[in-house]
């Protein structure tokens, strides 16, 4: 299967990944604080119908609902002891609803982060935080996931954990991203470029960047990475724009346009891999779909513009958005 992903990966090709998975959870009634891991057991219908909305968007690569499905996560809720069963049961009802597609679907084992802070700075090993990583991974390995996924990293040494557990238990392709979220940087002070240099060394299927502040910050981190490591297979996963508060409830102001648009903005800026995160739906899978199945544009040439190094990272985002503005 994976083979298949580097063929329509091979001479230029994109492949679209799917949005965000908890935000159609919560619109089919997840409660909030509720893990949404438990509904691989509770609620297959329920998760094989976002995985479906997806896949009828034209997302060739669907993640498996078990972003919070490590055991650090789970003892939150105490289903420690149950992190390698919801882990296989997401995958296989992924793999299911992958293998009954029209088109090739290939499924990611959705690994997110533990929650905890590593020493010296945190009270996590890093000899906890891969077996943690491994019982999940073997999990998502025996349900059938074609790939793994892990996402929303802000530590490198995190990173590292988890592509060993996972390469204790499997020797499947594994992608990773990071999210930039904090002037740049991630939480914990990586630049783009050195998590382009560091994750270049690990043999990884492609790596990138997702969720974080938005369409500018996401094109932004792309590019710093494509000129770090050009040759390197990347990642974007952009939220559907920024969040606001509105009538007590968060909403994402990123219409299915401007997820269009960005989709082909990122693949000009080098991505191969490219879907949505937070506040992305069906909808905007499908006109991002429709956007990279057209020909490039010339708006995806412009945001080269005013990308230019690392120090012009928050002067570049704050520039983008009030040009998004402005156009609307």
């Amino acid at each position: 299967m994976t083979t298949q992903l580097s063929d329509l990966l091979a001479g230029g090709g994109t492949v679209l990944a799917d949005g965000a998975t908890g935000t159609q959870m919560f619109k089919l009634g997840l409660g909030d604080g509720a893990p949404p891991e438990t509904w691989n057991d509770t609620m297959p219908d329920k998760v094989t119908l976002v995985h479906q909305q997806y896949i009828d968007a034209g997302a060739q690569i669907i993640l498996t609902n078990t972003f919070g499905g490590t055991t650090f996560r789970l003892k939150l809720h105490n289903l420690q002891d149950r992190s390698a069963e919801l882990n296989e049961k997401g995958a296989a009802i992924a793999k299911k609803a992958a293998e009954s597609a029209s088109q090739p679907v290939f499924v990611a084992g959705s690994i997110g982060p533990t929650g905890e802070i590593m020493k010296p700075m945190g009270n996590m090993s890093f000899e906890e935080a891969v077996e943690s990583f491994a019982i999940q991974a073997k999990g998502l390995h025996d349900g059938g996931a074609d790939l793994f996924w892990i996402e929303t990293m802000s530590d490198l040494d995190e990173v590292k954990a988890a592509v060993e557990g996972i390469r204790q238990v499997s020797d499947r392709p594994i992608c990773a991203t990071m999210t930039f979220d904090t002037k740049g940087r991630t939480m914990m002070g990586v630049t783009p470029q050195n998590a382009a240099r560091t994750m270049n060394e690990w043999d990884l299927f492609a790596f990138g960047a997702n969720c974080g502040n938005g369409i500018d910050e996401i094109e932004m981190v792309v590019d710093l990475m494509h000129k770090e490591v050009p040759d390197a297979r990347l990642v974007a996963k952009s939220n559907a724009g920024m969040p606001q508060w509105i009538n007590n409830e968060l909403k994402y102001d990123g219409t299915p346009e401007a997820m269009a648009e960005y989709a082909q903005r990122i693949r000009t800026l080098g991505a191969s891999i490219i879907g949505g995160c937070c506040g992305s739906a069906p909808e905007h899978v499908l006109a991002m779909r429709k956007a990279l199945d057209a020909e490039p544009v010339e708006l995806a040439v412009e945001a080269r513009g005013f990308m230019i190094d690392e120090a012009a990272v928050t002067a570049a985002a704050d520039t983008g958005r009030r040009r998004r503005r402005r156009a609307k």
